[in-house]
């Protein structure tokens, strides 16, 4: 993918959790939306499932970042803001990145 395809795509991810979660918290907060999740084993797993995919994810943003109060900042954004911290964390790295080349995205590029 080009960089610009990317900045679109993450940028279209942000706007979509945005706007769903803004839709979802018209019905009920999420502490109520959590009483229902764990009501279910199917909402424990997918629960579960979520946390373990972040924490996946965040392992790669702990990588990338070289400082201990920036990966914590981050794992606190992760747990609290899903998808939402990610995309603004990739939209973050993508403009740190500029003209570079694509592959610099994954990898420690910090010093």
């Amino acid at each position: 993918m080009k960089h610009g395809s990317l900045v679109i795509f993450f940028s279209l991810i942000l706007i979509s959790i945005i706007a769903v979660t803004s839709y979802a918290s018209l019905e009920q907060n999420v502490m109520q939306g959590f009483e229902y999740l764990f009501a279910s084993r199917w909402g424990i797993a997918t629960l579960f499932d979520t946390y373990f995919g972040f924490l996946t994810i965040y392992i790669w943003i702990a990588y990338k970042e070289v400082t201990w109060s920036k990966r914590l900042l981050w794992l606190v954004l992760v747990l609290t803001m899903g998808s939402i911290a990610f995309s603004i964390y990739i939209l973050n790295q993508l403009r740190l990145l500029k003209d570079g080349p694509i592959e610099n995205l994954l990898v420690r590029t910090q010093k």
